[in-house]
């Protein structure tokens, strides 16, 4: 990185990053620019070091305008961010879970809905087990088996007496992974137990009282499958004391770096402090898509890590062939942009015979932007007016 490598410049309605004349340039979106006007997620390179722009992040007061990956602690076990508003989230759990009220955890498959629960339960104090429970896999013809137990004897292969789910989890964590899958009368049952707070074991002749901790997951809209008569309302009702919504990896890839971190040294403690990744590989992490989130990165590193232990770095050719592809993409996205920009341009020269004001008007844009454009695209705006103009 050069002394003066690049400024960041206000313009009427955005930024915009200029490159002053350093060795090795900025990259922006994994394209080499002298000039870009940047968009919220934004992947900046200047250097060896690597940038998010973030629009209108809003601060609350008390809250460290500059954060630090390396230092950054996590609010709650095993979870830190350096997105502002999910931090406040993750402080805010702290408080909920010494409570009893029920959570529901919000997100698409991957994003750590489990790890939150478990965050949640280690948080309460609770002295009973964190049991979690996968919802669309109650068999139908065993729910109440499933979830209170039974004595024994109370059917022909019933040769001790069993607890079920959520005697398990008394006094402690009832977690109910992806309860958006779970089957109607399995819906019924539980909204009994949540009523109730007791539950009486199959073959049994009395309710025995169970004092639990429910938090609740779905990465399904909820609310709308109540409106389409799919998931009860009562139900959703009682789960929601709470609500928690885990935002996708690429929704929050300035966490990506210190995520990266936390991945290789629960992999590999020692080598994790030595290794190095190349700039092409770190380039492509961030520009991926991540649909599987964490989870998928999680499967990356380690496949990474195995990959790129007898060289002691990760490059490009370590991550798998979905990752890598991400860097062709992010290049053809910016050409195509370049390119749409460069015929809007060309149109509006046309159409008002080459007076650059009337295109920035246009466009919306300030003049001395449009010149940057044409300056960047080549184009002579005298070339679109009239011959006696000239």
């Amino acid at each position: 990185m050069s002394s003066r490598h690049a400024v960041l410049r206000r313009l009427t309605k955005q930024w915009e990053l200029e490159d002053l004349g350093s060795r090795n340039g900025c990259i922006v979106n994994g394209v080499q620019r002298t000039r870009a006007e940047l968009v919220d997620g934004d992947v900046i390179e200047i250097g060896y070091t690597f940038f998010i722009y973030r629009e209108a992040v809003s601060l609350e007061e008390g809250e460290p305008s500059l954060l630090d990956g390396a230092s950054l602690l996590p609010s709650v076990p095993g979870l830190s961010t350096m997105v502002p508003s999910l931090g406040r989230t993750f402080a805010r759990l702290s408080l909920i879970a010494q409570s009893t009220v029920p959570v529901l955890v919000e997100g698409e498959n991957g994003t750590g809905k489990e790890l939150l629960a478990r965050a949640i339960h280690e948080l309460s104090g609770r002295t009973g087990e964190f049991v979690p429970v996968n919802s669309a896999a109650l068999p139908r013809e065993l729910i109440e088996d499933e979830l209170f137990g039974h004595r024994k004897g109370a059917f022909t292969s019933a040769v001790a007496d069993t607890p079920g789910l959520v005697r398990a989890s008394d006094r402690g964590t009832l977690f109910l992974d992806e309860i958006g899958d779970m089957p109607a009368q399995a819906q019924a049952v539980l909204l009994r137990v949540l009523q109730e707070r007791e539950v009486r074991p199959v073959g049994a002749t009395r309710a025995l009282p169970v004092d639990l901790r429910v938090v609740a997951a779905t990465h399904q809209p909820l609310d709308r499958m109540v409106e389409d008569g799919r998931f009860r309302a009562d139900l959703l009702n009682r789960l929601t004391g709470h609500r928690v919504e885990l935002p996708p990896l690429r929704a929050r890839r300035e966490d990506l770096g210190h995520l990266l971190a936390a991945l290789l040294r629960r992999a590999d403690p020692e080598l994790a402090g030595q290794l190095r990744i190349r700039p092409r590989a770190v380039r492509a992490l961030l520009q991926h898509r991540w649909p599987g989130n964490v989870r998928e990165l999680d499967k990356a590193v380690s496949s990474a890590l195995l990959l790129a232990r007898a060289e002691g770095e990760i490059g490009l050719d370590h991550l798998p062939s979905k990752v890598q592809e991400a860097l062709g993409g992010a290049a053809a996205a910016r050409r195509s942009e370049d390119d749409a920009r460069r015929e809007a341009l060309l149109g509006l020269l046309r159409q008002h015979e080459g007076n650059v004001a009337a295109v920035a008007r246009a466009m919306g844009k300030e003049r001395m932007q449009i010149h940057r454009w044409l300056k960047r695209y080549g184009i002579d705006p005298d070339s679109f007016r009239a011959s006696d103009d000239r």
